[in-house]
């Protein structure tokens, strides 16, 4: 699809606007890139609107969240945050407007003959669409009224949807919705509208579970004379399962994937711009390329299955990838102590021989942990075991040919311990699996010759002394 017929000629506006009431989901997230990255294409602006008229339901630790998420992801906004129900005075105004112009009305139902609407229509086996008797009728007294829109009943309303193609709904099918509330609180229905127009948004980027509202939502933009927006409704997520996503399939805060599961922001962002979008058979797509690349011509019109072991794989490629004084960095914050300076650079020495075996900051973590551990080191149950049998003599050969190693670089250290496993007869692996087990306390690391490398000739040889056996 051409620039031209994506913007409809026009400046770029986009916006995101989530509800406060809990975590950035992943695929609100989604939502926000793919408007951040139309934007940015179109050289245009990209706008936060916080819609938090639910007062009941809206917090401000949710709010914190999404920001917060949305900065980790670089999902970047302009200007300042657009508070939604701060604007209720601005919302309730044009619904007054609205009845001015008579595109709207004063609707006095009860909620006695609400229900009786919804149970004829529950028994007749079709959805309410509220036609109100009051469409066409007056009342002086003081009885409670909600403002209704007084919507279309002949025709047909058909949207050029940038994603799914011309979508055509009978207005037949559009039932006069509530405006105001009998408080005179303003229903986000109206809200989204009045926001959307002030804010100069061009193109509503969104779930297509929204589709249904932009037929309900077009006739407060007619009946107030404001230029449309173009709309275009991304398909949601599904599990690998093609089940709709849930928890079990990934569907947590943004925060729980960095946090829990320590994926970089890199990686996230990566995995949910190819979540339903595609650039032919490229997969690993920098934020610059994205902006370059982005159309909703290349988003797809099926659902995208969310598939956590490729987001994990891709986030190993990124760790791989990552500068290592940024590891480095990433790494000493989830340390359970204050990582000295020292220790952050001993950290990022490390991160060549620990990246290639980690897959998120956890597993990262955790590969460096050997270089802060104090003696004598706690093996555990697969290291003791290392250490039976002839294994700790072993240890004694070893610690003498290390303590006559002259450079301590990888290569005179590897030649010591082949050495040591020649001149006792056994494979090299019979050497290196006691000698991890006394450095590390594991059975698992880095390649030993790193681990002796980064910790040092006296750590290292202390660490072996302390497995040796007692002389005697």
């Amino acid at each position: 699809m051409s620039a031209t017929k994506d913007t409809g000629g026009t400046h770029v506006v986009t916006r995101f606007a989530p509800s406060p009431t809990g975590f950035l989901h992943i695929g609100g997230a989604r939502t926000a890139l793919f408007n951040l990255l139309f934007a940015r294409h179109h050289n245009g602006k990209f706008l936060l609107r916080i819609e938090d008229t639910d007062r009941a339901r809206s917090t401000q630790p949710a709010i914190e969240a999404i920001l917060d998420g949305m900065t980790w992801l670089g999902l970047d906004w302009d200007g300042e945050v657009t508070y939604q129900f701060a604007r209720a005075d601005r919302h309730a105004a044009v619904a007054h407007a609205m009845v001015e112009k008579g595109a709207a009305y004063r609707c006095y139902l009860t909620q006695d003959e609400l229900a009786g609407m919804r149970a004829e229509a529950e028994a007749n086996k079709k959805p309410l669409r509220i036609r109100s008797p009051w469409r066409e009728k007056t009342h002086d007294g003081d009885t409670p009224f909600v403002v209704r829109l007084k919507a279309p009943t002949e025709g047909a309303t058909t949207i050029a949807d940038l994603v799914q193609g011309e979508v055509t709904v009978q207005n037949s099918e559009i039932d006069d919705l509530v405006l105001l509330r009998s408080d005179g609180t303003p229903t986000y229905m109206l809200a989204v509208v009045v926001d959307d127009h002030d804010m100069g948004v061009t193109h509503v980027i969104r779930g297509d579970d929204h589709l249904n509202n932009a037929f309900r939502q077009l006739p407060i933009y007619k009946a107030m004379g404001w230029p449309e927006p173009h709309y275009a409704h991304i398909p949601l997520i599904h599990g690998s399962d093609g089940a709709k996503l849930s928890k079990r399939h990934g569907a947590l805060g943004v925060d729980a994937y960095r946090d829990e599961m320590g994926l970089l922001p890199e990686a996230v962002s990566n995995y949910l711009l190819r979540l339903g979008w595609g650039h032919g058979d490229d997969e690993i797509i920098s934020r610059e390329q994205a902006i370059k690349w982005f159309d909703l011509a290349g988003v797809g019109k099926s659902p995208s299955r969310f598939d956590m072991k490729k987001l994990e794989n891709l986030n190993g490629y990124y760790i791989r990838a990552s500068d290592d004084a940024v590891l480095a960095d990433l790494v000493a914050a989830r340390m359970p102590f204050e990582v000295g300076e020292e220790q952050r650079d001993l950290l990022r020495r490390s991160m060549g021989a620990l990246k290639p075996r980690a897959a998120n900051l956890l597993e990262l973590c955790d590969g460096a942990w050997f270089l802060f551990r104090t003696r004598p080191l706690e093996l555990d149950d697969d290291a003791a075991a290392l250490l039976e049998g002839n294994a700790r003599a072993i240890l004694v050969r070893l610690h003498a040919a290390l303590d006559g190693v002259a450079g301590w670089d990888t290569e005179a250290l590897e030649a010591a311990v082949r050495t040591v496993a020649d001149d006792a007869g056994i494979k090299l692996g019979a050497a290196a699996q006691p000698l991890r087990a006394a450095l590390t306390g594991r059975k698992t690391s880095p390649g030993i010759f790193d681990v002796l490398a980064l910790l040092g000739r006296e750590e290292s040889l202390g660490r072996i002394a302390d497995q040796m056996p007692l002389p005697g």
